[in-house]
């Protein structure tokens, strides 16, 4: 493995575990800082950095730039509308710098499968087990408070874990196939 392929795996390990602290601060407290944003812009930047010097190609990063300001300009009016939260438009746009431009339909699917959970989540609380639990998840779905950080979260966790296992193992078969040589 090199070195510019281990230092944008400790990039995408520490914006998963940014990703978790996102995830759970907007779930209990209905809030995405602009300060985690800005650390997984970074973190995606970097992890972006890396690969391109190891490709020597910039398409990534580039497909990754132009999807995120897609995704501010398409979330910005409900935004205005008052349908989503700012937090939640702000780390949409960042997630295609943290998976990258060709994950962004495995993020989409993954997001598509978290979000129904999540709103099925909402409007059935009795299929969770605790009783406080269920008692939060009602008072969500009484004031229309749905915390959508946490299946944008939860989509990009599990991108990037692909990603990350897919890296291995590219990384190790071409290993493997230069030590035969």
């Amino acid at each position: 493995m090199t070195v510019l392929l281990t230092a944008s795996l400790v990039f995408k390990g520490l914006a998963i575990l940014l990703l978790g602290r996102v995830a759970w601060t907007d779930f209990s407290t209905q809030r995405i800082s602009n300060r985690d944003v800005l650390l997984l812009l970074c973190l995606g930047l970097g992890a972006l950095q890396f690969q391109a010097l190891q490709t020597h190609s910039w398409l990534e990063m580039g497909i990754s730039a132009f999807g995120g300001g897609a995704l501010f300009l398409a979330l910005f009016p409900f935004w205005l509308l008052r349908k989503i939260g700012a937090g939640d438009v702000k780390l949409m746009s960042v997630t295609p710098f943290l998976v990258g431009g060709s994950n962004l339909a495995v993020f989409s699917v993954f997001l598509l499968v978290f979000a129904v959970a999540t709103a099925a989540l909402v409007k059935n609380p009795f299929l969770l087990p605790a009783g406080m639990f269920r008692h939060y998840v009602q008072h969500m779905d009484r004031n229309g408070v749905v915390p959508f950080g946490v299946p944008i979260s939860m989509a990009a966790i599990c991108a990037i874990v692909l990603q990350t296992y897919h890296a291995l193992v590219v990384a190790t078969s071409s290993g493997i196939l230069e030590q035969l040589n």
